[in-house]
């Protein structure tokens, strides 16, 4: 795709926000579009999200799953950017309705105390960089129809990301043996999935190095105070207004997202 290409392509994504209304797969309008493509396509909208005054605040790691990657048909994760206008409080309502078509899943934030610079990050150098990590619940969403999409669409509209819950407990890394962690996901009083940390490329300590590594060469470095969400520990389930979604991780606490329509926000 040349740069105007690139450009119409996070112009349409940036739309459907802005109409309220998801957009065919960018894979069916640019057919030749490839995975660096469609990172050019997220950059683009990055930058227009910053310089409207949005800032990066961490990084997102999706397809972390050996599940979703056969599904996916990739063999690696993908990441996205968060920013400030993502993070929502814990326990107060967030509006379902502000997304298009949202999803939610339970993961185990790393909150970094020092700066991570790939490429050569190493498990030991992931470890000395987290400061703390806490329960989160992610907000997955899609501007793509239907959820309709290839490892294009995915990657181009910021690796399908929409909104971010921490919870309030800080948990020292030495304190939580991360493979094994396991969760439960309650959605309106009733357990919905469960899973583990270990589901997370192995370990979730895995993916930050992975993503480290990834963005590294791009010029890219990972932030004192950034928040990493490595990727989700069961199946993403649907959110309607009125849910109150909880995840409970062995050793970390528990994290409470709540959803209302834009009224209650």
């Amino acid at each position: 795709m040349d740069a105007t290409a690139v450009r119409e392509a996070a112009d349409l994504l940036l739309q459907a926000y802005a109409a309220g209304k998801p957009i065919a797969p960018l894979i069916e309008t640019y057919p030749g579009a490839t995975v660096e493509d469609a990172y050019r396509i997220q950059l683009d909208q990055v930058r227009v999200w910053t310089e409207g005054g949005d800032e990066i605040k961490g990084h997102k790691v999706g397809l972390a799953s050996a599940a979703m990657q056969r599904q996916m048909g990739v063999d690696q994760p993908d990441y996205g950017h968060l920013t400030g206008t993502m993070f929502h409080l814990e326990h107060q309502p967030i509006p379902v309705d502000s997304f298009l078509q949202p999803r939610i899943e339970p993961e185990i934030a790393f909150v970094l105390g020092r700066k991570l610079s790939g490429p050569g990050v190493t498990v030991a150098d992931a470890v000395r960089a987290v400061d703390f990590v806490v329960p989160a619940l992610e907000i997955v969403d899609s501007r793509i129809e239907d959820w309709r999409i290839s490892i294009v669409d995915t990657i181009a509209d910021n690796a399908s990301s929409g909104g971010v819950v921490l919870g309030s407990k800080p948990t020292a890394l030495s304190s939580v043996d991360l493979r094994l962690a396991g969760c439960t996901l309650h959605s309106g009083g009733e357990l919905v999935a469960t899973g583990a940390g270990g589901a997370v490329l192995g370990s979730p300590l895995n993916a930050l190095v992975w993503l480290a590594n990834t963005v590294g060469p791009l010029g890219i470095d990972l932030e004192p105070g950034h928040v990493v969400l490595p990727g989700s520990m069961t199946k993403a389930i649907p959110l309607r207004p009125g849910d109150t979604v909880v995840s409970t991780v062995a050793g970390l606490g528990s994290v409470t997202a709540v959803f209302g329509s834009k009224e209650d926000a």
